[in-house]
């Protein structure tokens, strides 16, 4: 069956591309007359599929079996069997995680249980600077990416209930690196990678990691190209035995074409995906953007079990976006018009600032572990727009070329200024060896001004409370209850107030669950929780608004780690009864309904076996489920489910003194069509089938 699903042969740059990669590695063996040797590399070749902490909000360098939350992490050693490019790539090992809108040529805008993770507020950098997710955020120099769902206002302020997506960055090593990795995918995109960490100063006291990347893009799209970069620098200096400093700076940049995006047409209905290589875009419709963040950390020790940590960070991302929809008028012939947005010097902007002191002591029977914090984030957009060029003739099956549009006049748009205050204090109290109570509370202050529109200010203490049972050091039980401030969110594209940001809210959340370690590094976890939150809908002017309450009941189920020598699994599923509860006179039609984008049922698998008779040698497959989702709150139509295949093959050896991994992997491996995105009455074809082969030289 997956041969007959493979309905056209592959690119012969596919295996141009492999020759490529072997090229280097057979010149040096005949040069020198050196003969390959096996190597023998366990738990997917470089680590676990799982790991024993997580570095998010007040839950810090805590071990996961100690965190009264739902959380998974996407540890390198997954990142690596996948082959993984992308943040979706990576997050897709999560269930609940689904793309939102638009589709992922340009950059992955993600849905966790049907609730949006906001682009400037939900993506952490090492668990504190807000990173800005409108350009890909690159791998290349992230050790993991860490998933804590849920409320998490406690330490981070005003977000969205859907979750925190941290991104840890690799620090420099002990021992030095020197690694270089080139690819090449069926479509022609050709990348390199240089991944260099060193270790210097009075009995190495300070060490840097440095982190290039640079390649071509191409995704198997008509009329797509464009071209990427990274630069990032991880720097580790230990002033003494009580001070030290971690500095990283990263930037990177992304140009490419931007696919069209299908505009939902209750009188047509939901057509079926058409082909994926097909683009109702021109060339010059161009997404260019690139981002530069900064975060600087101070650890100090004050005494005896306490210490104080001080971080300050900035992160700015610009772009310049020609943005198109295509909407379908006749769904037999296929007769279309197209509209295009022009956006330009779009600036979006987190200042970053945050004082911790952390410390231990003992009252009676129970041991207290304090947090005492205080943070301030100032978020900002300005930009400019022109007017939109709409009603442009183009066909949904046999799309013709468009020339290039010139913009009209370009004006300022609307900008907005954010400003999140707050002081949070958290208790860890040990009662014994298997009873912990956490409760903490964040008096928070926020103001929002966005162009003309109204300014808001609020106040809100919000608290936090969990009860963890550890029944042995490897099995814990737990139950808890947050309460959270969070702005409505910003009104979104294609909204009449695009670019609104919305008033103040409050989410509420209750969550039980356990956890187990069950040996070989095997973790597993399960666990019902509940999420109330104000809804966003549209009013009869096409305008965002809060305007009732929306609720989230399921169950998450994950296990993820290594089950013996040969085999690494990681797998995860969720079970989701979502429901508008309440609604506004102007969006009565939605109550009862299911919101918009947000699936019943996501499973995802994946499985790496390393052959115990050729060692180095390892096979891996996934299966990523997600089920129908609605077109918009009025559930006037649903994208059907699908399930995506990726298929993945490594060998380690190698050449004299320097290792060798050969890898390839592919990716949505049956070419299925499908709707990978929707909400918001837009609709996104998933990417085509593709071949990504590379080679790793170890110096």
């Amino acid at each position: 069956m997956l041969s007959s699903a493979l309905r056209e042969p592959l690119n012969p740059i596919a295996w141009a591309g492999l020759l490529a990669c072997l090229i280097p590695l057979t010149v040096a063996a005949q040069t020198s007359n050196a003969t390959l040797q096996q190597v023998e590399v366990r738990a997917g070749q470089s680590g676990s599929f799982t790991s024993n902490n997580i570095q998010v909000g007040t839950f810090r360098d805590q071990d996961p079996l100690d965190v009264p939350l739902t959380n998974q992490a996407i540890t390198r050693a997954v990142i690596e069997a996948q082959g993984s490019t992308t943040l979706y790539g990576a997050l897709r090992n999560t269930a609940g995680v689904s793309h939102a809108q638009i589709g992922n040529a340009t950059y992955d805008n993600i849905a966790i249980r049907g609730l949006l993770v906001d682009n400037q507020r939900n993506y952490r950098l090492n668990g504190s600077l807000p990173i800005v997710n409108l350009i890909d955020v690159p791998l290349e120099n992230k050790e993991r990416v860490e998933v804590l769902k849920g409320a998490a206002s406690l330490y981070y302020g005003l977000v969205p209930p859907s979750g925190i997506v941290n991104l840890v960055t690799k620090r420099p090593t002990a021992e030095p690196i020197t690694r270089l990795t080139t690819s090449l995918n069926e479509h022609g995109a050709v990348g390199a990678h240089v991944d260099i960490s060193r270790r210097y100063g009075v009995g190495d006291d300070k060490g840097i990691r440095l982190n290039v990347a640079t390649g071509t893009q191409e995704v198997g799209v008509q009329a797509f190209e464009g071209d990427r970069s990274l630069v990032a620098l991880a720097h580790d200096w230990r002033i003494n035995p009580d001070v030290s400093l971690k500095l990283d700076v990263e930037h990177y940049r992304k140009n490419v074409s931007e696919p069209a995006t299908i505009v939902f047409n209750n009188a047509q209905g939901v057509p079926d995906p058409v082909d994926n290589r097909l683009n109702h875009a021109g060339e010059w419709q161009r997404y260019n953007a690139e981002a530069t963040n900064v975060l600087l950390r101070s650890d100090i020790n004050l005494a005896a079990n306490w210490a104080l940590t001080l971080e300050a960070g900035h992160a700015e991302t610009v772009r310049d976006r020609n943005f198109s929809t295509l909407t379908i008028n006749d769904l037999a012939t296929g007769a279309s018009s197209l509209s295009v947005f022009y956006q330009r010097n779009q600036r979006f902007a987190n200042s970053n600032a945050r004082a911790e002191v952390v410390g231990a002591l003992q009252t009676g029977a129970v041991s207290h572990e304090l947090t005492f914090g205080a943070t301030s984030n100032l978020r900002r957009f300005s930009g400019e727009g022109a007017p939109t060029v709409s009603g442009i003739a183009q066909n949904y099956y046999q799309p013709r070329v468009i020339d290039p549009i010139a913009a009209g006049n370009w004006t300022a748009a609307a900008q907005s200024r954010v400003t999140d205050r707050g002081l949070y204090v958290f208790d860890r109290m040990r009662l014994g060896e298997q009873w912990q109570l956490l409760a903490g509370v964040r008096r928070g202050s926020y103001s929002s001004q966005s162009g003309t529109g109204p300014q808001f200010k609020y106040e809100e203490t919000s608290p936090n409370v969990s009860v963890i049972y550890k029944a042995t050091p490897d099995l814990s039980f737990y139950g808890s209850y947050l309460e959270a401030l969070d702005e409505g969110g910003t009104a979104r594209f294609g909204r009449a107030n695009v670019g609104e940001v919305l008033p103040p809210a409050v989410n509420r959340q209750r969550e039980i669950g356990v956890k187990a370690r069950l040996g070989n590094g095997l973790q597993a976890q399960a666990a019902l929780f509940e999420i109330r939150r104000p809804l966003v809908t549209v009013d009869a002017g096409n305008r965002d608004v809060l305007g009732g309450l929306s609720r989230y009941r399921g169950l998450e189920m994950s296990l993820g780690g290594e089950l013996s020598r040969e085999w690494s699994v990681l797998a995860s599923a969720v079970l989701l009864d979502a429901e508008i509860t309440n609604v506004s006179n102007f969006n009565a039609a939605e109550l009862g309904k299911t919101p918009e984008n947000t699936a019943r049922s996501t499973l995802s698998l994946f499985a790496e076996y390393r052959v115990p008779s050729v060692p180095g040698w390892s096979l891996n497959g996934g299966l990523y489920f997600v089920g129908k989702r609605a077109v918009n709150n009025l559930n006037q139509a649903y994208v059907p489910s699908f399930t995506t295949l990726s298929l993945g093959t490594r060998y380690a050896t190698r050449w004299a003194n320097t290792p060798v991994t050969l890898q390839a992997n592919i990716d949505n491996a049956t070419d299925r069509d499908y709707w990978v995105g929707t909400g918001g009455n837009y609709l996104s074809a998933g990417l085509p089938r593709t071949l990504r082969v590379a080679a790793t030289f170890e110096f």
